[in-house]
């Protein structure tokens, strides 16, 4: 059996999928890009496909993984291929490596999130940013399942800072940039708890709906205080060996003179 770990996005007006509809656009594009997926086994036998940490329901993101078992081995460049002409534009594949190692959940400790504030003076968030940063503590509530609960969000914030306006904006508008890196922490801190932690320390509260995209998910490496590329082991290990179940004709033996 073969795994492909794959990443995708969520671009534009397709940010307001949820999970469950990149589920189904999914399952559609494996049929009909006759993927021969392996099964679970038991009475409802579904295709075996795993889900890592996908982002909340409007937000876009440039960095979504998940893996899939196949019951036969095949080139991962051809099958991303396959699979992106599949999907709807907006769900975009674009990346696929072959698994060579475990534990890829255990690889995705951090995002890289930016925070697009139209109507926002860009020196705004540059001092928003410098409060939240500067507080020991950040505190929001959040509704859950069970209720109103309260929690930090300073201690999950690795980096924060605002970004020059971006060059598509309107020239009579403010539009600022924010940058930050947030682990992934229990409670999960997601881009709106921090925003709530900025109306908190800094007033700053943007006047329509904040643009949000996960540019990157991986593990944090604390000396360069930067996010991984999570599927970077896997294609060190690709390279370090052939592909699963992969036999051409010029690693055949040759054969013999004729008798």
């Amino acid at each position: 059996m073969q795994r492909i770990r794959l990443r995708y996005t969520k671009r534009g007006r397709l940010r307001f999928t949820s999970h469950r509809d990149f589920q189904r656009a999914f399952e559609r594009a494996l049929r009909r890009s006759e993927v021969p997926m392996a099964y679970s086994a038991g009475f409802t036998p579904h295709p075996r496909v795993s889900y890592a940490n996908a982002a909340p329901t409007g937000t876009g993101s440039e960095a979504e993984y998940l893996e899939i078992a196949l019951a036969e081995p095949r080139d991962p460049a051809k099958l991303r291929e396959l699979l992106d002409e599949s999907m709807p534009v907006g769900l975009d594949i674009i990346d696929a490596v072959e698994a060579r190692t475990s534990g890829l959940a255990d690889r995705l400790t951090a995002s890289v999130w930016e925070l697009r504030l139209d109507g926002v003076e860009p020196a705004d968030a540059e001092r928003a940013a410098a409060a939240f940063l500067a507080a020991e503590a950040v505190e929001v509530q959040r509704r859950t399942k069970n209720g109103m609960r309260t929690f930090d969000t300073r201690g999950a914030v690795v980096s924060l800072e605002a970004l020059p306006a971006p060059v598509d904006r309107p020239l009579d508008t403010a539009c600022a940039i924010l940058r930050l890196v947030v682990r992934h922490l229990t409670p999960a801190v997601r881009p709106d708890d921090v925003l709530s932690g900025l109306r908190a320390v800094a007033d700053l509260a943007p006047p329509v709906p904040v643009a949000v995209t996960r540019l990157a998910q991986g593990l944090f490496d604390e000396e360069s205080g930067t996010v991984t590329d999570p599927l970077a082991p896997d294609r060190e290990a690709v390279t370090a060996a052939p592909p699963t179940g992969s036999v051409t004709a010029d690693a055949k033996a040759p054969e013999g003179p004729a008798a």
